[in-house]
């Protein structure tokens, strides 16, 4: 009986015990189906996500411009203030003459080509550069949003008249630019380096790319130092009793907390008790500081924990202090992974919106700013309200911001990476 094979011993015959491995492999490759399904599922609904973003943010990274000749003939310029000049006027002027038309009406809608921006573009070239007055400019300016959306095929031109923005007239004179070979689409600079604006042709994510630069710096400058101290005093000093066990519990727990509370607490504290500006990226950074703070003493405690006990032992051997220990030997061995939870941290908290909108950093701010505190946008709160415009125009314009802000985090992560791959010890 005890040389007996285990499955006849239990009453199993060869055919059972064959049948059994065949189930068993046969649940192993649905299990291995289901998830290979489940991966490719993922990696579908990123797909269609990220090439709609593309496709739709794509737009906007161009921006129709119109050629223009500009008369500037010196009795119709205040020569003694630039500024109060009738620059509309000479604006329109020049598409007249562009087209050979004096009638004002004709002449007030063909200026409608050309964005609002144009006219103050060419008012401070001129008050740049006075020697202008008297010779005739010659300009590239961005065309309105409604011929920008035509010019790139959002317009059908097949659409009923009363359906469309533009109607055949308006459509003709702009053809008879594109002919002209006055019509052009270069990269759209504006979309990086202006600022926001009611037209979409000029809007700009400038001042939220600072705003986030300054919101992000203080965030940083509040969580790394605070959320590095507090894990190296409960993971190496601090005693183990039930004090210490409710601290750790409710960090933890502080990690899933939504984002809106920590954007109430820095309502509640830094605007309403500590008088901080109103939209200012510092509160932003000190709302979105703690919502980090979390996270960054969670991963420098699996850092601390991550370094062998013999290096401490070793260090204590040789007569180091506690402290010594900690600070010459095992900080420095565990900073690679503390670096790489402060990255990932510091890109969770620059997606953050919810905090920034309840401290107003959604307002409408057409400058960027200057120091953290003055008011500003950051890249979320800008996506959210360039989404709940009504202009065509800025539905590209919010994919491309979406875009900007993934390009940022992607950028955070891949730093992330390569610290921990390039000082990572092995073990």
């Amino acid at each position: 009986m005890t040389d007996m094979p285990v499955a006849r011993s239990r009453g199993l015959t060869s055919r059972d015990g064959s049948e059994l491995v065949r189930r068993r492999r046969r649940s192993e490759l649905i299990l291995q189906g289901a998830g290979l399904t489940a991966i490719s599922i993922a990696f579908l609904m990123l797909f269609l996500l990220v090439s709609s973003l593309v496709v739709t943010g794509s737009r906007a990274f161009t921006q129709t411009h119109v050629t223009i000749d500009v008369p500037l003939p010196a009795d119709k310029l205040n020569e003694g203030d630039l500024y109060r000049s009738n620059w509309r006027a000479i604006m329109s002027d020049a598409m007249g003459e562009l087209f050979e038309d004096d009638t004002p009406d004709n002449t007030r809608e063909l200026a409608g080509i050309l964005s609002n921006g144009a006219t103050f573009m060419v008012r401070d070239a001129v008050v740049a550069n006075p020697d202008l007055v008297g010779s005739v400019l010659t300009i590239r300016v961005p065309v309105s949003d409604p011929y920008d959306q035509l010019h790139k095929g959002l317009i059908d031109r097949d659409t009923p008249v009363e359906n469309r923005r533009l109607n055949d007239e308006q459509i003709e004179s702009f053809d008879k630019l594109d002919e002209a070979g006055r019509v052009s689409a270069p990269f759209n600079w504006a979309l990086i380096f202006s600022a926001d604006s009611r037209f979409p042709e000029l809007a700009g994510l400038k001042g939220a790319i600072i705003g986030s630069f300054y919101a992000l710096l203080t965030c940083f400058l509040i969580s790394f130092p605070l959320g590095i101290g507090a894990a190296i005093y409960l993971e190496e000093f601090a005693p183990k009793n039930r004090l210490s066990d409710i601290i750790e519990i409710n960090i933890n727990n502080l990690a899933a907390v939504p984002s809106i509370i920590f954007g109430l607490l820095g309502l509640a504290r830094c605007l309403d008790v500590f008088r901080l500006p109103r939209c200012a990226p510092i509160v932003g950074g000190i709302a979105r500081a703690l919502r980090a703070l979390p996270t960054i003493i969670i991963a420098t405690r699996a850092a601390l924990k991550a370094v062998p006990p013999s290096i401490r032992e070793a260090a204590l051997g040789v007569g180091a202090s506690r402290q010594q220990v900690v600070f010459h030997h095992v900080l420095p061995l565990a900073m690679p992974g503390i670096l790489t939870g402060t990255i990932i941290g510091l890109a969770q908290a620059l997606g953050e919106t919810a905090p920034l909108l309840l401290i107003g950093m959604n307002a409408f701010i057409t400058s960027a700013p200057a120091t953290p505190f003055e008011a500003a946008t950051a890249l979320p709160t800008q996506i959210f309200i360039w989404a709940d415009s009504p202009e065509r125009g800025f539905v590209s314009r919010t994919s491309a911001a979406i875009l900007v802000l993934l390009g940022f985090l992607i950028m955070m992560n891949a730093l992330a990476i390569f610290l921990r791959n390039k000082f990572e010890r092995r073990w």
